[in-house]
């Protein structure tokens, strides 16, 4: 059964700098929250965290997901309880094809589950075939508008940055989180890339997925529309409203925010 993600009064340090302070937040089933803010508030620091990046250290606070305190547990014991990140930025893996990488992934994510014992009966929980794991890929990939020829590619080897944001929708379909966390997914794309990484975004959401959209801009929000969207200034949400704040946003900028609370005023990018 999908459960809330309960953010509780979060701090964070970077090399001894705090960057989230006291970040509180829940993301319930079913549920699109967009974070938004100006450059260095904390927004990819907060997903790195959650995922347990070790460069990322938690000072205060606690994150509760399944019933229990997630901070405790290694990054692949996070991702086994439903929990993924799309990155920013993708990295390149160089001679692991697209396939074998999926296919590992899933089969870790199935031993972690104690799925795919077959009979139900042995205690040794099997790997996907290869056949059944053909079959699955292709369905993703044809749901995803993805040609099969990138499952022979190296993962991102010479990928453009909408093919690596894509690849990453990919394993996202074929993982079947509970919890995305989707970090500024819009970065680097042109105008038809952020619309085909949107619409199989689009397609993989549902009651039992919640998620987190990390971003700069309003434009991600034009083709995924969120139930919330957030503010994030010197690590703390600071204001949040509906779909239709994310427009105010686009209009007025975040310096009447930065004003509101008392922030120096700085160029945006």
């Amino acid at each position: 059964m999908a459960e809330a993600l309960e953010i509780r009064d979060l701090c964070v340090a970077v090399a001894g700098k705090e960057i989230l302070r006291k970040f509180s937040l829940t993301i319930r089933p079913g549920e699109v929250h967009a974070l938004m803010g100006p450059n260095g508030s904390g927004k990819s620091t907060l997903a790195y965290t959650l995922m347990g990046h070790p460069g990322y250290k938690v000072t205060c606070g606690e994150v509760w997901y399944k019933g229990q305190n997630i901070l405790n547990l290694p990054p692949d014991e996070r991702s086994q309880m439903g929990i993924f990140l799309a990155f920013q930025y993708p990295v390149s893996i160089p001679g692991v094809s697209v396939a074998n990488f999926l296919r590992t992934a899933l089969n870790a994510r199935r031993r972690a589950r104690g799925e795919g014992d077959g009979n139900g009966q042995t205690s040794k929980p099997k790997s996907i075939s290869i056949p059944e794991f053909r079959k699955l890929m292709r369905e993703k990939m044809k749901l995803l508008q993805i040609d099969e020829s990138f499952a022979g590619r190296y993962v991102n080897e010479g990928f453009s940055g909408g093919e690596k944001k894509r690849v990453e929708i990919l394993q996202m379909a074929m993982l079947q989180p509970e919890m995305a966390i989707l970090d500024e997914t819009d970065s680097g794309l042109d105008i038809d890339a952020l619309r085909q990484v949107s619409e199989g975004i689009n397609r993989l959401m549902g009651p039992h997925m919640g998620v987190l959209l990390i971003t700069h801009y309003q434009r991600l929000l034009d083709y995924i529309k969120p139930h919330f969207v957030h503010v994030l200034l010197s690590g703390r949400v600071v204001e949040s409203g509906g779909p239709d704040f994310a427009k105010e946003l686009e209009v007025r900028g975040y310096d009447w925010i930065r004003a509101k609370y008392g922030e120096p005023l700085k160029d945006e990018e």
